[in-house]
């Protein structure tokens, strides 16, 4: 089988928008929660990208797309860079985009829904453009000149899950050399925080995975990008790549809209395991999707115990507690995350984690990093809708 290979890694978050930045802020649990700016007087906490630097240099701009575009195409810039591609590429029909994101331009939609209800004028003619759920796979395509298979996978908090892992199916397939894969989101718009508010799983206080106190997930912004290629085109290139994106399972519950289902999530992890080629038992760390509702931690935590059949898990992490649910743009954060912590052998922890919850009795790495060689590593996203999606990584 082609292997596929990591070659290089970008972000845009509220933590940091560089992968060191970014990485400090995982290892220190250094959240940037904070009033919705879109929302004053509410009481309700997010993560936003408030560092406007990392729009420096782009070639688009805020009156050309949305927020989540402009996230994306930023955090490409840096992965392209990072994989020794930032020239430009030799054959750019061999050069593709996969992205997920889960609700497209839901900043444009509030914007012009003002402009046309309140000031009563028609909106700007960029506005579909801007709206689209594609845009940010077309906006980093015009501006890297990737024009081999691109597009948007939507698939709520799984999105970016499942953009990586068909760029690593169409790779090994042979329908491209490169796909630069990953996130992105934006939803931090006034009635998109306030539909989640209605549905009461919005915590005022912390976002605390798998922790006794823990009482909801905290809603975020940003961008993760991976440069992925074929082994043998990289090596083409001269890069001795260290991390190999060695599995993808998926599956749906085809159950509940937002009940989360233990079957599902277990047949994606077992799948994605499959695909790798390995056993449960090969995993050294897992970055869970631990959004920090009671139903779902508990839930990811009972999937794990079926698939582990009832060994001792691995060490595992939930990332969110920094860096917040960013919906479509999760999976790719987390997908770094975990990248990285493969590469600097070191774990992130689950930070905000205040007491044990005996329904959630795992190590989650509490609120410290910790030093551990791992070799392999999965990462998980399970999304709204029965949705699954599991990634698997391991070193070269």
């Amino acid at each position: 089988m082609t292997r596929v290979v990591v070659s290089g890694l970008g972000i845009v978050s509220p933590v940091g928008c560089d992968v060191d930045s970014f990485w400090r802020s995982l290892l220190a649990g250094s959240s940037a929660f904070a009033e919705a700016s879109a929302l004053p007087g509410r009481g309700l906490q997010v993560a936003e990208v408030r560092d406007a630097d990392f729009m420096t240099g782009l070639a688009v701009s805020a009156s050309m797309c949305d927020r989540n575009a402009l996230f994306a195409v930023a955090a490409a810039r840096q992965a392209l860079v990072a994989a020794g591609l930032g020239e430009g590429f030799p054959r750019p029909e061999r050069v593709g985009v996969i992205l997920g994101n889960a609700a497209g331009g839901q900043c444009t939609v509030d914007e012009q829904y003002s402009r046309l209800h309140v000031l009563k004028k028609r909106p700007p003619p960029m506005t579909v453009p801007k709206v689209m759920v594609s845009s940010s796979a077309s906006w980093v395509s015009m501006t890297t000149g990737a024009a081999g298979p691109s597009f948007v996978t939507s698939s709520a908090c799984a999105s970016a899950n499942h953009a990586i892992g068909i760029a690593i199916q169409l790779l090994r397939a042979g329908a491209a050399d490169i796909i630069i894969a990953g996130g992105t989101e934006a939803p931090l718009s006034a009635g998109t925080l306030m539909a989640w508010d209605s549905m009461k799983i919005m915590s005022r206080t912390a976002c605390r995975p798998f922790a006794a106190g823990r009482n909801g997930l905290m809603l975020s912004e940003g961008a993760g990008v991976m440069v992925l290629e074929t082994q043998e085109h990289a090596q083409k290139r001269g890069v001795r790549a260290s991390i190999e994106a060695a599995g993808f399972g998926f599956s749906a519950d085809a159950g509940d809209m937002v009940s989360p289902d233990a079957g599902g999530m277990e047949r994606a992890m077992a799948l994605c395991l499959a695909d790798a080629g390995m056993e449960p038992s090969d995993l050294a760390y897992i970055n869970a999707h631990g959004t920090g509702t009671r139903a779902n931690d508990r839930t990811e935590v009972l999937a794990l115990t079926h698939l582990f059949a009832r060994k001792p898990l691995p060490p595992l992490s939930s990332i969110k507690a920094v860096t917040g649910h960013s919906l479509g743009a999760a999976g790719a954060l987390e997908a770094v995350a975990t990248i990285l912590a493969m590469q600097r052998s070191m774990a992130p922890p689950t930070a905000q984690f205040d007491a044990v919850d005996p329904d959630c009795n795992i190590d989650c790495i509490p609120n410290v990093g910790r030093s551990m060689a791992i070799p392999a590593a999965m990462s998980n996203s399970f999304a709204f809708g029965g949705l699954n999606a599991a990634l698997v990584f391991k070193s070269i």
